[in-house]
């Protein structure tokens, strides 16, 4: 393995930042390629056919170019749909994103959680799965909030959140039956920590907000334990298509270590 291969955090936008962030504070030597399917945003609209050819596609010819040591579909969507596609396809090791129903399942005290995702991760057997292993015997509300999305996207560009959708989120859990009792909330897409101030005014300091990046992180550092570490150019971010509020966005990619930015 060469040290300068790097790892690949794939996502539709910019919410797979926040599990590159838990990535450095791990391996901050680690070499790292942001990619963004900013052509395909949002994927939470999109048919289970639509997402898992798109994203298999896209990581094939990526993994192609750049020859990364891992791959990371940072994104909840793609993973849930696409994950076991893209390990048919792919030679490195895989790494997905999953909806943290496990912790939050421990960490309940009513015994009631809610699951904020999109509308494509909250109808998926997967969740259904993951309901039945770690939380059965408690109740799971879900919520498909696509607007969180492109309000975490807008965000990230300096704009500001609208208060309205947020509350939209915020009610689509509680004013479902038993919706009152919700103590914790699950974070279902990498984008939703991006508005975690947001929320959590919203939802009252008593819930408290579950994603799993720090576990992703956890897991990326195991897979890739042992393994030399060089860089030999500026890690950088790759897009799809332009993003919206290009040049706004340079300098907030620069604080995650991404130092150049270009199209795939």
């Amino acid at each position: 393995m060469r040290g300068d291969a790097p790892i690949l955090l794939f996502d539709s936008g910019l919410g797979g930042l926040t599990v590159l962030a838990e990535v450095r504070k791990i391996l901050p030597q680690a070499p790292a390629i942001y990619a963004a399917d900013t052509a395909g945003l949002p994927y939470g609209t999109k048919t289970e056919a639509e997402i898992a050819a798109r994203v298999a596609g896209l990581l094939g010819r990526m993994s192609e170019r750049y020859a990364p040591r891992l791959v990371c579909i940072a994104c909840n969507t793609a993973s849930t749909i696409a994950l076991g596609m893209v390990r048919d396809v792919l030679e490195v090791p895989i790494v997905g994103t999953v909806p943290a129903i496990k912790p939050a399942a421990a960490m309940t005290r009513t015994g009631t959680i809610g699951l904020l995702g999109t509308a494509a991760t909250v109808r998926q057997r997967y969740v259904d799965d993951l309901e039945a292993e770690f939380a059965a015997g408690k109740r799971l509300i879900r919520y498909g909030a696509p607007e969180l999305v492109l309000a975490a996207e807008a965000k990230m560009r300096g704009e500001r959140v609208e208060p309205a959708i947020i509350a939209r989120a915020v009610a689509g859990l509680r004013e479902q039956p038993g919706g009152e009792a919700i103590d914790t909330v699950v974070l279902a897409c990498t984008h939703f920590p991006l508005l975690g101030e947001e929320l959590q005014a919203a939802l009252g300091e008593q819930v408290r907000l579950v994603d799993g990046a720090a576990g992703i992180a956890r897991r990326i550092a195991h897979l890739v334990d042992g393994q030399a570490f060089q860089r030999s150019a500026p890690d950088r971010a790759v897009f799809t298509a332009e993003p919206v509020g290009h040049d706004a966005l340079v300098a907030r990619l620069a604080r995650h270590g991404l130092e150049k930015v270009e199209r795939f």
